[in-house]
């Protein structure tokens, strides 16, 4: 299993199989794929129709080239390891932690220990199963290098029930996000579709081929005439919402790898680009408030996360530049 290796497949849709959804025709023809796990291999851009990726939903065409890939398999043993877990609140039903930047959630290709489900199993081993064996216990995400709240399910009941507030738009989240620019209002909203880029199966894309995203913003604080704080809520969870957003509407986030300004945007606007270089380590974006209906008691619960140091650092650093055009 160490040395698997990513395999491709190729099928041709022919007249019998017109209208028929693309998870389905798959599925019957892989038996060792459930139709599940084919549709989180489209949501993850592993499969392509006619060189371009499609919904989970897309409906066959005479003709269709369909491609699969499978990534390399994992080992289904996932070992507890000891880390140190922020956790703010737990019961016999859920975990609230603050997640601290790098962390990433779950185990992939690219990432086999070191991660967040493997502390959790270290902490408990009474985590909700419904996630799969990659994730157990996992409600929701947040990027690798983003920070702050994470809610955790203990078991399927707590699970369903979380994942249903998610899915009802429910769950109330807030977040602070460092950006460059400054709006030319003090709040806004986006109400843009994301879709995964058909390119860069990596990367999202605002596209009007996507899913609704809502994104609600304010701004906290401007910095040295250059760059603003800002509270963001967003209303849904697709992936990368809140950097893709920002970055359509010409504000991304502040160290954001994949959708921010590079070094030139410094040098442009007169700015130390290599005097920062060692503070900013990833996006800053955090999670800042987390509110949701407890899945056991019924109450209303609400949970808080500062800043953390390394954006506090960043932000005091941006505020203190004396801008000379």
């Amino acid at each position: 299993m160490e040395n698997a290796q990513e395999r491709k497949c190729s099928f041709q849709a022919e007249t019998a199989d017109i209208d028929l959804r693309i998870d389905s025709f798959l599925s019957a023809k892989n038996h060792d794929l459930t139709r599940s796990r084919i549709q989180a291999l489209i949501r993850d851009g592993n499969i392509k129709v006619n060189n371009s990726h499609v919904k989970t939903s897309y409906r066959l065409r005479a003709g269709d080239s369909i491609e699969l890939i499978l990534p390399p398999s994992l080992p289904y043993q996932l070992n507890p390891e000891p880390l140190n877990l922020s956790i703010i609140y737990e019961d016999s039903s859920i975990i609230v932690l603050d997640k601290p930047p790098g962390l990433v959630i779950h185990p992939s290709p690219g990432h086999r220990d070191g991660t967040l489900v493997h502390g959790l199993l270290h902490h408990c081993n009474d985590l909700s199963g419904i996630g799969g064996i990659m994730r157990p216990g996992i409600v929701h995400r947040l990027d690798r290098d983003t920070s702050g709240l994470l809610v955790v399910a203990k078991n399927d009941m707590a699970h369903n029930f979380l994942s249903s507030q998610f899915k009802n738009g429910l769950i109330n989240k807030r977040y602070f996000a460092l950006v460059h620019g400054i709006p030319e209002r003090d709040e806004g909203r986006i109400d843009l579709p994301i879709s995964r880029n058909p390119v860069k199966r990596k990367e999202m894309t605002v596209s009007s081929k996507g899913k609704r995203a809502i994104t609600e913003w304010r701004i906290e604080k401007t910095l040295s005439e250059k760059f603003a704080l800002l509270s963001v809520i967003i209303k849904t969870g697709r992936t990368h919402q809140i950097r893709v957003h920002m970055s359509h509407i010409g504000h991304p986030v502040v160290g954001d790898p994949v959708y921010g300004y590079k070094n030139s945007w410094w040098r442009k606007n007169n700015l130390p680009a290599e005097e920062i270089q060692d503070l900013i380590k990833r996006q800053m974006l955090h999670s800042a408030y987390l509110a949701f209906t407890h899945p056991d008691s019924g109450e209303y619960r609400e949970f808080h996360a500062p800043v953390p140091e390394d954006m506090e650092q960043v932000i005091k650093k941006l505020g203190s530049f004396s801008i000379n055009i």
